[in-house]
């Protein structure tokens, strides 16, 4: 008969070892406070080091007001979060592990070898020489009717008593890394006002390709353009064809004003700019220049510089008889209708919207539902694009939850 493992008893319990679960523990444990910390991956950091993968971008170095924007609808609760530990104090504690960082010609901050993995290894370093204990294949399941957590082991399921608990167990997308969403039904079920989770920095579905076009150009980037929705300027960069719509970049840095139409009209129109450097009237008068004997095709490559998936684009969403008329062929080269259906799956996506809401917690992340429970990462219900934004407001959500479970032990009592 196999013996189940012994409970066991924690001044301190950390949920999840990605980013925001790992900064709480430093901050713990430097202060002196015995940290567990149990992760259910065969080890911690999981999504950290995959998203490094190719450059590992930690923040950004633009101004503090263009940093804030970034976070939408949330920029005054993500303020409230960064003060304590804003993109330049980010960078120290970095270069306090032995890393160093750079600004690329875009603003983003890299580590100076671009890899996540240094990192991550001089980081578990420091903690476990502050004597943080990391369990790994250790999910989490909820509570006992005690209050104590139920953790499950490959040896059996134990209980744990902790006197403050962390939560930190990432948004619902990338399953196979960790974040499943599984904890939803939990704080659900204790009350806890949750935001539904949706894909966030995700790629997009159109109403449909033609098999041709799709068969043609489904990988292929389209490069200098600029894309917009209703409401908001258009932005420049490029996304990438796929078989059932367009996701990148571009795609990404839209994607929450592009998910919240669709959520209230069952539907999104984008406009896609395929010569944003040249102007309507520009355009316009280089498609009424004398073609000759050339196809239309040759004539806009000739007199535009259009071609391949951009003149593809513009066949694939424009009537045959726009051809014929320079003004709204013109028109539609300026500001081509992409009609986006829903966004792909949320285990596709790069993160992730919605989960605890912020009124559902104290200014230091503890639930008011479940006082000595704290939550910190993307379980909050926050987004922001890719560029260094998610990550530092991981790390910094993790640290003022941290230091607000240094407070709750300090002053609970005995």
């Amino acid at each position: 008969m196999t013996s189940q493992p012994a409970a066991l008893n924690a001044r301190a319990v950390i949920i999840g070892g990605g980013p925001a679960g790992l900064m709480a523990a430093e901050v713990l444990a430097q202060a002196g406070v015995p940290v567990e910390l149990f992760d259910g991956m065969p080890s911690v950091g999981r999504k950290f080091l995959l998203a490094g993968v190719g450059g590992m971008n930690i923040t950004h170095a633009e101004s503090h007001e263009a940093f804030l924007g970034r976070y939408g609808a949330r920029r005054a609760e993500l303020q409230a979060i960064l003060e304590g530990f804003a993109p330049a104090a980010l960078r120290e504690w970095i270069h306090g592990l032995g890393i160093e960082t750079f600004v690329g010609s875009s603003g983003r901050v890299f580590p100076r070898d671009m890899k996540a993995a240094p990192l991550l290894r001089a980081w578990l370093k420091r903690l476990r020489e502050h004597g943080v204990n990391i369990h790994t294949r250790q999910r989490w399941l909820g509570w006992n009717s005690d209050g104590s957590l139920r953790i499950a082991s490959p040896a059996g399921e134990r209980a744990v008593v902790a006197d403050a608990v962390l939560l930190a167990l990432g948004g619902g997308s990338w399953a196979r890394l960790g974040s499943d969403g599984a904890w939803v039904p939990l704080l659900a079920a204790r009350g806890v006002p949750l935001a539904p989770l949706q894909p966030s920095n995700c790629g997009f579905e159109v109403a449909g390709w033609s098999r041709f076009f799709s068969e043609k150009f489904a990988g292929a980037p389209v490069k200098s353009c600029a894309l917009a929705v209703a409401g908001q300027p258009a932005r420049l960069g490029e996304f990438v064809i796929t078989a059932s719509g367009i996701e990148g970049s571009l795609v990404y840095a839209l994607s929450a004003d592009i998910r919240e139409q669709i959520n209230a009209s069952g539907v999104a129109t984008a406009r896609l700019d395929l010569l944003p450097a040249k102007s309507l009237q520009q355009v316009e008068q280089a498609l009424r220049k004398p073609r000759g004997s050339r196809s239309m095709s040759n004539h806009l490559r000739v007199q535009l510089g259009l071609d391949g998936v951009r003149a593809g684009l513009l066949r694939e969403l424009t009537a045959a008889d726009t051809y014929a008329d320079p003004a709204r062929l013109a028109a539609a080269i300026k500001a081509l209708p992409l009609q986006l259906l829903r966004p792909r799956p949320l285990d596709e996506a790069i993160s992730s919207a919605g989960g605890v809401r912020f009124e559902a917690l104290t200014g230091q992340l503890m639930l008011r539902q479940l006082p000595g429970v704290f939550c910190a990462g993307e379980m909050l219900d926050w987004e922001a694009p890719t560029g260094g934004y998610l990550l530092t407001a991981c790390f910094a959500s993790g640290r003022l939850a941290g230091q607000g479970m240094l407070t709750y032990l300090r002053t609970r009592p005995a």
